[in-house]
This record gives C-alpha cells, structure tokens and sequence, in this order.
C-alpha cells in the first residue's frame, strides 16, 4: 500500500517561504560591543541596554559621567575610577550569577546607597532611639478583579470614557531647579500620546505614536524607545486606561499599600511575562489610581520611574487628574494642567517620529 501524498496549498508554502525569507532579513540588534568602543565587562548586553546600565550606576553611586568617563571620550580609560567600576561590576555579577541564580539581588545600590563610596562600618546612634509602635497585621487586601472595577466605576465608568476620543492638556511644568516652562499633552484614543514641553533654548517631545515610542528635541534626531521604556510609553498613552489595564497585564496580585497623602491604598503588582512589574495604587475611599511604579532592567539592576497622581477632576463625566509628578533617580519634575479640551481635533501626523534631518554633503 503506497503512502499517501501530503498535498500542502501552494498559498500556503508561499506564505511560510516569505515568514522565512522575513525572519531572515530582521536586523539583529546590535551587542554592546559592536556600537560602542573599548567595551569590556558588559559584552554580550544589547547596545540598547548600555545607556539605561550606565544611567543606573549614576544613581546607585549618586555622581555624573565624568565621574569614571573622559568628557567626550568615553573610550579612554585614563580615570581610576573606571578601572574600579569595571571590577564592581564583574564582582556583582559574579555574586549574582553563583548565588542568585543570575537575578540582580546584589547591585551596585546594595553597598553604595547614593553614595561614591560604600559604608563599611556602622554608624553611632545619634538620639534616642524611639520606641517601636505595635505591629498590627495588615488586613487582606480585596482581589485585583475588585480594585479595578471600583476604579473604572470612580474614572465615569465605560460608558462615559467610551464617548471621550481626545484630549488636550496646557499647563506648567516645574522640575530641575528651573522656572515653571509651558507644556501641552496631546492624547487620543485608543493610545496615541504625545507631551512637549517649551524652553527657550527649545521643545522636548516624549511621544507614543500607537504603537512606539520616541523622544526628540530641538536640533537633534529623535530616537527610539526600546524595550521596558517603550512598554511604559505605552501604558501612559493609554487613553481610557481604567477600561484597559484588565487587559494589559497576563497577572494581577493585590498586595498592602502603604498611606499616599494620609489616605490608605490597596497595590496592584502586574506582571508580562518576561518584563519587569509594573505596581499600581489605588485610594481605598475613592478607588482613583494614586501612584504608579515602573523599572527598566539594565544588565546591572533595575532603575525606578514613579508617577503620582493629584488633583482630579470632573470633565464632560469623566474624572482626570491636572496633576502628576514624574520622580527618578536623577530627579523629578511636576506637571500641572491649568486647560483642559476634549473631544477636539487631534491629527495622527503630531504622534510620528519626525525624519532625521538630511546630511549635508561635503564641500
């Protein structure tokens, strides 16, 4: 008896010969030391993740770039400083890959607390030490299922959010040890955002075009968002995101939240698989989320992004907050709404990533 013959639609063999052909031309990104010069403990971590690693040793030690780099010459290893940092990180490294598993439970931040240099001997008490208050257990928190209805019921509901398309926000923003400088948020459903802050020297654009992520400023060419922030770009252009956040995370836990402005909260830890959590509280009276907490992993640890929320109010149904406070490592900054439009025209065209400006050709 002859086998029978597999016969296989030649739509289908096409189809599967162009998703070859496809995952065989994707750009592999790039390693570290592939783009940059004289990379020697961190080959092997995308070239992506240099900057973000680098950003994270800045704000474990508390100090600037030149601190171990060369101004402008990042290469060179003429500073001492260098010659240590990359010692520290074979040493983390090592200690987390031998008994840790690989996950980054020793950083740099473990010793040096914000500090260039570590304490190795505990300090005196200074007063007296006060007296522990009374441990009382903390009550079981309601499910994640229940915090989030109670918060899309407190945002209007999903009737009232699903007859909101776009909205319009200028106000201050006041950070940096600067003067208040001008900002206009732009947003429109389901997840287009884009934020542009006005100095005199120029604009600073933090945009999500629907489905990535970019910054820009004036006199440079915008760049990429990549992973963790590009996955944080998108949870903020979310438009309706008390109707979404169900859906945007495979896990949700409840966990004790800790007092936000004297009123309790209840935290909600969600997690993809594969990317860092992402933490979310809520006001227990009003159900209104409070804070936000996201982390980039680097190849070190993970650096920190905290959102707190303020100031809601009630537009055309719906409640908004005029207020919200970005606070990092580096620094934070404040940005407050004194306008607010919605239901206006937004073009798609103000949420895409401009062209890099053309090269001049040689003289």
């Amino acid at each position: 008896m002859r086998p029978r013959k597999l016969l296989i639609p030649l739509a289908f063999l096409s189809l599967l010969v162009l998703s070859v052909r496809a995952a065989s031309e994707a750009p592999v990104p790039k390693k570290a030391e592939e783009q940059f010069k004289n990379i020697q403990v961190l080959k092997g971590i995308p070239a992506d993740d240099v900057f973000p690693t680098m950003q994270f040793i800045s704000a474990s030690l508390n100090v600037e770039c030149d601190f171990c780099h060369v101004d402008h010459q990042n290469e060179k290893d003429d500073k001492k400083e260098k010659q240590i940092a990359r010692k520290m990180i074979a040493m983390t490294l090592a200690i987390d890959r031998e008994h840790f598993e690989g996950k980054h439970e020793v950083t740099c931040f473990s010793c040096h607390r914000g500090a260039e240099h570590p304490l190795a001997t505990p300090l005196v008490a200074s007063t007296d030490l006060p007296p522990e208050p009374e441990k009382t257990p903390a009550a079981e928190p309601p499910a994640a299922d229940a915090v989030l209805a109670k918060y899309l019921a407190a945002s209007g509901g999903p009737e009232a959010l699903s007859k909101v398309s776009s909205r319009v926000m200028k106000g201050k923003l006041t950070g940096f040890g600067d003067a208040p400088v001008p900002v206009e948020v732009y947003a429109k459903a389901p997840g287009q955002r884009i934020s542009i802050v006005k100095r005199e020297r120029g604009e600073s654009k933090t945009a999500f075009d629907g489905e990535h992520g970019w910054l820009g400023s004036t006199g440079r060419p915008a760049r990429d968002m990549v992973g963790a922030e590009n996955d944080a770009a998108r949870i903020d252009a979310r438009f309706a995101l008390a109707s979404d956040l169900k859906t945007l995370f495979g896990q949700l836990r409840t966990r004790p939240g800790e007092p936000t402005d004297g009123h309790p909260t209840v935290r909600v830890v969600a997690r993809n698989e594969g990317a860092p959590p992402f933490e979310f509280w809520f006001d227990t009276e009003t159900g209104l989320l409070v804070r936000q907490r996201r982390y980039v992993e680097t190849a070190l640890g993970r650096n920190p992004t905290e959102v707190t929320y303020a100031d809601y109010r009630d537009v055309d149904g719906i409640k908004v907050p005029f207020r919200w406070t970005v606070a990092r490592p580096s620094g934070r900054f404040t940005i407050q709404v004194d306008e607010m439009k919605q239901n206006v025209p937004v073009d798609d065209a103000l949420f895409q990533k401009p062209a890099p400006p053309p090269e001049e050709s040689p003289r």
